[in-house]
């Protein structure tokens, strides 16, 4: 059974408490909070001050994905705005286990992102420092974006080396997810499903997080 961890970032933010309310009343696992900064990412989202009114309404846990350069200058920030979770990208850090012990030492869990471009290899050094891989199945910056079909084939690749090592590292697939790829996607191995648009924008979000979680 998946963990599911509705996407903030596809939320209506005029209604930003009621979706909230909507996530905690739901069997959704996890807030994902995408935290972007028009630098790594041609987009801007949202920062602490806003992931803090979110956290305070969450009941769940909060897992803040930093598509951020230089994410050592905010770790901090972000753990006191209530991050339970952070995780940063393999591609915006030039000293990764450093970056990773910074999170663990402030008390989080940790994680590590790759982009659609970036080989499930280079992570095998440090898969045994982390609590989460998060595999983008899209290109970060936006969401509605469409499932990017070799993703299986790098989560297959990745599972093999977690188990390989008899890690608990979480399998994390952002970008894409649809109830028509969920299964599909668990099956190559994932453990946490990353939904916005499929859970924000349906008619009846509680009833399609239920169905996600049943896969």
């Amino acid at each position: 059974m998946p963990l599911i961890a509705p996407s903030l970032l596809a939320a209506n933010f005029l209604q930003l408490q009621s979706e909230c309310e909507m996530i905690n009343a739901s069997e959704a696992d996890w807030f994902h909070i995408d935290i972007m900064d028009g630098v790594f990412v041609p987009n801007i989202s949202f920062g602490a001050m806003v992931t803090k009114f979110i956290t305070s309404a969450s009941k769940k846990y909060n897992d803040v994905h930093l598509m951020i350069e230089k994410p050592e200058h905010f770790v901090e920030i972000f753990r006191d705005a209530g991050a339970n979770n952070v995780t940063v990208h393999i591609e915006a850090c030039t000293h990764l286990h450093k970056n990773i012990e910074q999170i663990k030492q402030l008390g989080m869990h940790a994680g590590v992102a790759i982009n659609p471009h970036t080989p499930v290899s280079l992570l095998k050094d440090i898969l045994a420092d982390v609590d989460l891989i998060c595999v983008m199945s899209v290109n970060p910056g936006f969401g509605g974006q469409s499932f990017i079909p070799h993703t299986l084939k790098k989560i297959s690749q990745l599972r093999a080396l977690i188990d390989e090592q008899n890690l608990t590292t979480k399998i994390e697939v952002d970008g894409g997810v649809t109830l028509k790829n969920a299964a599909s996607i668990i099956a190559a191995g994932a453990d946490v499903l990353v939904a916005g648009n499929t859970v924000f924008k349906a008619v009846n979000s509680t009833e399609i997080i239920k169905q996600l979680k049943a896969l």
